[in-house]
């Protein structure tokens, strides 16, 4: 880009309740009866016969755990809504900034399942902040959030916008609860400011791609539970696990080679890594794909599980605060979404300020910095 700009502030806001694995083992234990068997998790399960590729090696030491790498996860209960975790966020990432809800001009909401499905959150959450400024949804499943930041970058950029609000949230509980997949992801949300940043910093290049070739290979289709409520079953066909290892590794390659492409920038000059924890092991295939040092990256999946769009947002924000990424420092951050986009972002971190860690779990507590990684 031939300005400087990028992300000012980042906060993040989760669910007060962490789910620990015990939880599904009492109250769900027909899952276990069948988890190799269930739709989604045949996507997580090598296919015999199969070649060993990158995805499959990496995979394969968490084949026999149920949880597949999972620890705990964050879900919404009582009054919490992606609404309630977004607004929190925003409010963070305004503060930080040193601006008021009058300064911002534009507010991008990316939200992975809305608390309100149609039309989205936009309207909503620019009622709760009390934000006059135009607001807009912006869907790209998993990759919403790279997708939202080229954009406001952009558009900052052009002249037109100064301060631009992305806000994230993830709430995939709220559909899946008691489903399969409901074990591999949780909730959470984040929210960053994005506006001019010193000379050189911020995003320097970006490459994004559909993701076309996806489409059928997992869907969410929408049904109810016992009690009558709206549920989402997040199925995954029987070609799935066949698919998505060749699919992983041509988004991801297409993805990276381009933004340091047109970052003009080489892969060993990448000081830290961020990749979309759609998996336990996905930041591993992600390691193993670049050939990278394992310490240049984070791995939030085993205490978040998967929490979509807000995942490298979360990543972002946690290697920050763990000082593994500082001002001046080149970034790589990579996400796909199925049935959406893939995208991959050079960015020169600047001088961001950062809201605090969510409150921790005992077993989150207990986590030495360097097991991060």
């Amino acid at each position: 880009m031939s300005q400087s700009v990028g992300i000012r502030s980042l906060a993040v806001s989760f669910p007060k309740e962490v789910i620990k694995n015990d939880y599904f083992l009492a109250n769900y234990p027909e899952l276990f009866d069948t988890t190799k068997q269930a739709s989604f998790s045949k996507a997580f399960t090598p296919v015999e016969g199969a070649e060993m590729n990158t995805w499959t090696k990496t995979m394969l030491p968490y084949v026999s755990d149920p949880f597949r790498g999972s620890i705990e996860r964050r879900m919404i209960s009582g009054e919490e809504t992606s609404l309630t975790l977004e607004h929190n966020a925003a409010l963070q990432a305004i503060e930080l900034a040193n601006l008021t809800i009058q300064d911002v001009d534009l507010m991008i909401v990316s939200s992975m399942f809305p608390h309100h499905i149609i039309p989205g959150n936009a309207a909503y959450l620019a009622k709760q902040l009390n934000i006059e400024c135009p607001a807009f949804n912006l869907d790209s499943s998993c990759a919403g959030s790279l997708f939202a930041l080229e954009d406001a970058c952009l558009r900052v950029a052009s002249g037109r916008y100064k301060n631009i609000l992305v806000v994230v949230s993830c709430t995939y509980s709220r559909f899946c609860k008691g489903e399969a997949f409901s074990i591999f992801s949780g909730d959470g949300a984040g929210a960053f400011l994005v506006g001019k940043l010193e000379a050189n910093q911020g995003l320097l290049g970006s490459k994004i791609i559909n993701t076309k070739e996806s489409c059928g290979a997992v869907s969410a289709d929408l049904t109810t539970d016992v009690q009558g409520q709206p549920v989402f079953m997040v199925r995954a066909n029987k070609e799935a696990g066949k698919k998505m290892p060749e699919l992983f590794t041509k988004y991801f390659r297409k993805c990276c080679t381009g933004a340091l492409e047109n970052a003009d920038v080489t892969l060993k000059e990448i000081d830290f890594f961020i990749f979309y924890a759609a998996t336990a092991w996905y930041v591993d295939f992600c390691v193993e794909e670049l050939g990278i040092d394992p310490a240049k990256t984070i791995n939030i999946y085993p205490h978040y599980t998967n929490i979509s769009t807000a995942s490298v947002v979360v990543a972002l924000h946690h290697a920050a605060k763990l000082e593994k990424i500082h001002e001046g420092d080149l970034v790589l951050v990579y996400a796909h979404g199925f049935v959406g986009n893939a995208a991959a972002m050079v960015i020169c971190w600047g001088k961001v300020a950062l809201g605090p860690m969510p409150t921790p779990s005992p077993s989150f507590i207990n986590v030495p910095a360097e097991v991060l990684v």
